[in-house]
């Protein structure tokens, strides 16, 4: 990439190639956030250079519309969304979200709209949520979630319903409840527990029409175990161990049902360059080739040839914290 990333927005378009957006930059010299965009071209293995965004932005989200633009949300900047439009390269303003949100959750839902839930904002950790209409470009209020939570995951389940689970709450404890939010009702209801409280994992939704969720912190443990939330009977239950405990990872569903889990840190919050896939059908871990770098909170994408694209990411270079510029892929 032309800059060291950590914690961009980041999606994969509807024409194949990755955008990737903001991020912090941080090497021996400085450590600032960004404005600047680029794009992934799966056919030349390159990115180049688009137009900025509109503020910058570090852990903001980044959802494909249906439409094909890509909606930004919060991060590290101001409550105004922006637009990504890849026929022409640059961005643009787009409604105006009831707060700024940070650490927040956003989901595509079945019809269109976007789910943005949580995060932490002016007044704290917030319990609120808002859905996006791209018809009209305006945010609008819908139901509250039954807590605040910072880091949560927020899964699409099959049915149209979303999971939204773990995370921290106002106190910065970790969670291990989990609620539905169901856009016919535009409201939130509790569903069953996790088995662990967890912060800095990750969620995906199999092919099975179950949703994994891993790894993470509870408290000052480094979680290794794994769970899957079953819609069809609203709750959950452990599976397979990751080989190794791990938060701040990142992961990808590919082809044939297996995920893939990369990267991340380890107890001693260092970062990790190790990879494992996660079978469906063994409910198991398996260790796979190792990253060329140890990167924590990498950007990873299933591109759709099924490789993954994996980018940025934080290491250390010459006894310095660093945004990597570099990316590689997994086939």
């Amino acid at each position: 990439m032309s800059t060291g990333r950590l914690v961009p927005a980041a999606a994969l378009l509807q024409n194949g190639k990755v955008l990737v957006a903001g991020g912090n930059v941080l090497d021996s010299v400085e450590n600032f956030i960004t404005n600047t965009a680029e794009v992934y071209d799966p056919s030349s293995g390159q990115f180049s250079a688009v137009g900025n965004m509109e503020v910058d932005r570090a852990g903001a989200t980044a959802t494909t519309l249906q439409t094909g633009k890509v909606l930004l949300t919060g991060g590290e900047s101001s409550n105004v969304p922006e637009l990504y439009d890849p026929a022409s390269g640059t961005f643009s303003a787009t409604g105006t979200m009831s707060t700024w949100r940070g650490g927040h959750a956003a989901v595509l839902l079945n019809n269109g709209k976007v789910l943005v839930a949580g995060g932490v904002g002016n007044t704290g950790t917030l319990a609120s949520a808002e859905l996006y209409d791209p018809a009209s470009g305006t945010f609008s209020l819908t139901g509250s979630m039954t807590g605040p939570r910072i880091g949560a995951t927020a899964s699409l389940l099959p049915d149209g319903r979303v999971l939204v689970a773990g995370g921290q709450d106002a106190s910065g404890a970790a969670l291990n409840s989990a609620e539905i939010y169901d856009s016919t009702t535009g409201a939130f209801a509790a569903t069953g527990s996790m088995a662990n409280p967890r912060y800095l994992h990750q969620a995906i939704l199999l092919n099975t029409g179950k949703v994994l969720v891993a790894g993470g912190w509870d408290a000052n443990t480094l979680l290794a175990g794994a769970e899957l939330y079953d819609p069809a009977t609203s709750k959950f239950s452990s599976t397979g161990s990751m080989q190794a405990a791990r938060a701040g990872f990142g992961i990808a569903g590919r082809g044939g049902g297996t995920v893939l889990i990369a990267g991340g840190e380890d107890m001693n919050e260092s970062e990790l360059a190790t990879a494992e896939l996660y079978d469906p059908a063994s409910a198991a871990f398996f260790l796979t080739s190792s990253m060329d770098l140890p990167r924590f909170d990498p950007t990873v994408v299933t591109l759709g040839n099924g490789s993954v694209l994996v980018t940025g990411g934080r290491g250390v270079s010459a006894g310095w914290e660093t945004s990597w510029t570099s990316a590689e892929l997994y086939h």
